[in-house]
């Protein structure tokens, strides 16, 4: 696949108009500070962005977008927006989808570092992506577990239970990968044979994680619903599987205050104690060039798991 184009977001000035492969992108707001105390600028975050593309793209590329904007940075308000606002440039491609209310929803799609500056421009300072492609967007193609951890439990607890996590889809034949989710917990994927439908793999993360918990109640809970949810336990929340959810993609930033961002580990980073505040948007693309993309398993047609071996069948 051959990689994005350099490109660099001006310092010197509060809008531009990038040529991007052809496509013109306009930038606004570049001086203006997404993290104050850190002085961390709207053009420094699409600047990360335009860096860490050549890892990132191939996650996006295909599937919908919902939208997160922070239009006043990081510590102000925010707002989500499924429809791609117009007017849009006509290279942004859209994808439909039907809810239950019979509506149908136009996303925009991320499929190139254009589309992606246009998105990032928006105010969205992290990116969720559809669990599916758009050209079956009720089929994933992973399974994925967000380990949360609740008022009382510490990130050597969340770590702890993205370890256990690990053993038990290992040892049911699976490649699980994991990530910082950016924030306070873990992101736990396996890359899954498209064939099942989302609510089926939702089935199968919550029979996986009723199960763990089980096993574990003094470190793990199921529980949805945060008042009936026991303190000090990690939540896997395998309702991110449900229809329509999203999580922080990987290489996304978070609006946290230190700028941190979902990224990519090793197993063995877990195991030694990695945490979220070592990963940050001023220090992850110099790891991506050295390192590569932890991820590309995800991406690969090999090494999936046939999720229908799991799944009872009538």
């Amino acid at each position: 696949m051959p990689r994005p184009p350099r490109v660099r977001i001006p310092t010197d000035a509060d809008s531009a108009a990038l040529s991007v492969a052809g496509r013109e992108v306009r930038l606004t707001n570049l001086r203006k500070l997404f993290w104050p105390d850190l002085g961390i600028t709207k053009g420094a975050l699409l600047q990360y962005y335009a860096e860490v593309a050549p890892v990132l793209l191939p996650h996006l590329r295909g599937r919908a977008m919902v939208m997160k904007r922070y239009p006043h940075g990081a510590a102000g308000e925010f707002f989500f927006m499924k429809r791609a606002p117009a007017p849009r440039p006509d290279w942004i491609r859209i994808c439909a989808i039907e809810h239950r209310s019979g509506t149908n929803i136009d996303f925009p799609v991320i499929d190139d570092l254009a589309s992606l500056l246009w998105v990032v421009n928006l105010g969205c300072i992290d990116l969720n992506q559809w669990y599916a492609t758009c050209d079956d967007v009720n089929r994933p193609d992973y399974v994925h577990f967000d380990l949360d951890p609740g008022k009382g439990a510490g990130f050597e607890r969340v770590r702890e239970c993205a370890l256990i996590v690990r053993e038990a889809l290992e040892s049911l034949g699976m490649a699980p990968l994991v990530k910082t989710s950016g924030s306070t917990g873990m992101h736990v994927y396996v890359p899954i044979v498209r064939g099942p439908e989302q609510k089926a793999v939702w089935t199968f993360a919550k029979a996986l994680a009723v199960e763990l918990v089980s096993r574990h109640r003094a470190l793990m809970t199921a529980e949805y619903r945060v008042a009936s949810r026991p303190a000090g336990r990690v939540l896997i929340d395998y309702n991110q599987n449900r229809w329509g959810a999203t999580l922080a993609s990987v290489y996304s930033v978070r609006p946290t205050p230190r700028a941190t961002v979902s990224t990519p580990l090793t197993w063995d980073e877990v195991s030694r104690g990695a945490r979220t505040e070592d990963f940050r948007l001023d220090n992850v693309p110099a790891r991506v060039a050295a390192r590569g993309d932890l991820w590309k398993p995800l991406l690969m047609a090999r090494g999936r798991t046939d999720l229908r071996r799991f799944l009872r069948t009538s």
